[in-house]
């Protein structure tokens, strides 16, 4: 797939999907998504008086974990290329009454519409395995956070157990396309999400990549097995 085809294909993807996708990211982790943006969010540390980007935010719920840790005391960037999906981040914030520290920007991870050594803080929730040049995002992430800052990658990856490995590899391509069709009507959106996770960069892989753009101290940690890891680096 050339690169303007999968950036085609991950918009629409996402509008497909935008109002359902809280309520499907529930059922298909069975709620385990919450406990691993929370482990996250723990990770990212970030300290009153910081700016914090939450990039391919979907909607927001990253963000708003944040501002709850933080007291609202941290200034927070939601970015993402997606219209449908900032729409309803912002409304689904304003709901919460979190507003007064929280800022949201469309663009791409690629081109994070920034200046150099801006933000003290990135975190990217399940979004990177949807940029179609990861090296180039990560570049980007590099160069608009400030020196001593902290970058949070929480994505799915590689499984280790060889026997969970293979129930996830049924449940992904079988039972979530099923799954994604019933509750939105869209079960070719969460095919392409399942494979999507197949060909992201297990987990040493992507410890290469961040090391390879300038980051130091990489290091991550396993969720159930691998299912989902969680990659920090640090700008020195």
């Amino acid at each position: 797939m050339t690169a303007a085809a999968k950036s085609s294909r991950v918009k629409e993807v996402f509008d497909s999907v935008a109002d359902r996708y809280d309520l499907m990211n529930d059922l298909m982790s069975f709620g385990m998504h919450r406990l691993w943006k929370r482990f996250a969010v723990e990770i990212l540390d970030s300290k009153p008086g910081e700016s914090v980007l939450d990039l391919a935010a979907g909607t927001a719920d990253l963000a708003r974990l944040i501002d709850k840790r933080a007291s609202g005391l941290v200034h927070i960037l939601v970015c993402d290329i997606n219209a449908s999906m900032l729409e309803i981040g912002r409304d689904r914030s304003i709901d919460k009454a979190v507003t007064s520290n929280i800022d949201y920007l469309q663009g791409s991870a690629e081109a994070i519409p920034l200046k150099p050594n801006s933000v003290d803080r990135v975190i990217i929730g399940f979004g990177l395995r949807n940029v179609t040049r990861r090296t180039v995002a990560l570049e980007e992430m590099y160069r608009i956070l400030r020196p001593g800052g902290r970058l949070v990658v929480l994505e799915f990856s590689s499984v280790k157990a060889p026997f969970l490995a293979s129930l996830y590899e049924i449940y992904s391509f079988r039972a979530l396309p099923l799954l994604g069709g019933a509750v939105t009507g869209h079960a070719e959106s969460y095919r392409y999400l399942a494979e999507s996770i197949r060909v992201h960069p297990d987990q040493e892989a992507l410890k290469y990549m961040m090391r390879g753009v300038g980051f130091e101290g990489v290091r991550y940690n396993n969720v159930m097995a691998g299912v989902v890891a969680i990659h920090i680096g640090h700008k020195y």
